[in-house]
C-alpha cells in the first residue's frame, strides 16, 4: 500500500515545530527549514519538490518579520508569495494538496464585525499585502489546495507575545499594552491538530474531486485585546506560582497611536471560523482554554531548563 509522501516547509516556525510532531502519522514526511536552503531560492526549491514527489506540501514558512517587511517588502514577496506561488504550480501539475497559511493581515481591520471567508480582502501593510498575493496565486493555479487563515499565533516554540509578556514581568513592575486591537490568540498546537484532522479526512476522501478544498479561518474561540490577553498571562503565571515583578493591575492600556510602528495592524483581527466547524464538524477551544493549555507547558519548561 502506497504510504502518503508529504513535504513540509518552515518546519522550525511555530507551527511547523507542531506539524513535524503529528504529520508522520501521516505517512513519509520529509521536512525542511531556513537552516536546510535558503526558500527564495526558487530553482532549488523547484527540484526538491519533483525529486520528493508530494502527495501533500504543507507550506508553513513566511516571512513574519511585520515591521521589517516594510522596508525588505521584495523579501517578504519573495517568501510569502513566490514560495507558494512555485508550490502551486508543482501540484497542480502533479494534482497534489497545498495546505498553506494565512494571516489576518490580509483585511484591513475596519469590519465593525467578524470577517467570514467571504468578504474581500484589503490588506494595509507590504506583510498583508504579500500574504494575500500567495493567496491569490494559489487560487490561480488551479492546483488543490487548503487555505488556513489564523491569527495572534503563539506556541511552546519559538518567540511569540506571550513569552514576551512573561519575560518582561520578571524583569518590570510596569507596562503599557494595546488595548483597541481585538482578535483571538490561538495556538500553534491548534492549528496543527486541526490541519491533522481535515488531513485525515482528506486521505479518507474516495473522490477527491469532491473535496471541500478552499479558504477557511482557524483561530480559537472568542476574542480579546493585547491588553487583556497580557494580563490573563501573568494572572495565569502567577496562579502558577512564577514569581513576577509584574502585578496585573500595573498593566496599563493605551491605544495603537501611543505604540507606533512602521507597519498598520488590523484593529478588528476577528475571524469567524464557522465554515471551518460547519464543514469539517469540528470544534474549537475557547482562547482562555486554549492559551491556558500552552501557557503550563511554556512554564514548566523554563522550570526545567533552570532545573
Amino acid at each position: 500500500m502506497h504510504k502518503p509522501v508529504i513535504l513540509l516547509l518552515g518546519k522550525n516556525g511555530q507551527v511547523g515545530f507542531e506539524l513535524q510532531k503529528i504529520l508522520p502519522c501521516h505517512g513519509v514526511m520529509y521536512a525542511f527549514g531556513r537552516e536546510d536552503f535558503d526558500l527564495s531560492d526558487l530553482s532549488y526549491l523547484r527540484e526538491v519538490v519533483r525529486n520528493i514527489c508530494p502527495d501533500v506540501v504543507v507550506n508553513a514558512s513566511a516571512y513574519t518579520a511585520v515591521d521589517k517587511a516594510e522596508s525588505e517588502s521584495q523579501v517578504a514577496y519573495g517568501i510569502n508569495a513566490g514560495v507558494p506561488e512555485l508550490l502551486a504550480k508543482e501540484l497542480a501539475i502533479s494534482g497534489g494538496l497545498l495546505v498553506h497559511y494565512s494571516t489576518d493581515y490580509v483585511f484591513d481591520g475596519l469590519k465593525s464585525g467578524w470577517y467570514t471567508e467571504s468578504d474581500i480582502p484589503n490588506p494595509q501593510s507590504a506583510y498583508g499585502k504579500s500574504k494575500f498575493s500567495g493567496e491569490c496565486q494559489i487560487a490561480l493555479s488551479g492546483c488543490r489546495y487548503l487555505i488556513f487563515r489564523t491569527s495572534w499565533v503563539f506556541g511552546t516554540h519559538g518567540g511569540n507575545f506571550a513569552k514576551t509578556i512573561l519575560r518582561l514581568a520578571k524583569e518590570r513592575e510596569c507596562l503599557n499594552v494595546v488595548a483597541d486591537q481585538h482578535g483571538a490568540p490561538t495556538s500553534a498546537s491548534l492549528v496543527a491538530d486541526v490541519s491533522s484532522r481535515i488531513l485525515a479526512r482528506y486521505w479518507q476522501e474516495s473522490d477527491r474531486d469532491c473535496f471541500p478544498y478552499g479558504v477557511y479561518h482557524l483561530t480559537a474561540i472568542g476574542e480579546t485585546t493585547w491588553y487583556e490577553y497580557a494580563k490573563f498571562v501573568v494572572d495565569y503565571a502567577r496562579k502558577e506560582g512564577v514569581v513576577l515583578h509584574l502585578q496585573p493591575s500595573a498593566i496599563q492600556a493605551i491605544t495603537s497611536s501611543d505604540y507606533p510602528v512602521a507597519a498598520q495592524r488590523p484593529v478588528n483581527s476577528r475571524l469567524d471560523c464557522g465554515k471551518l466547524r460547519r464543514t469539517f464538524g469540528l470544534t474549537l477551544p475557547d482562547w482562555q482554554v486554549d492559551m491556558a493549555c500552552v501557557l503550563k507547558k511554556i512554564i514548566s519548561d523554563e522550570a526545567s531548563v533552570k532545573g
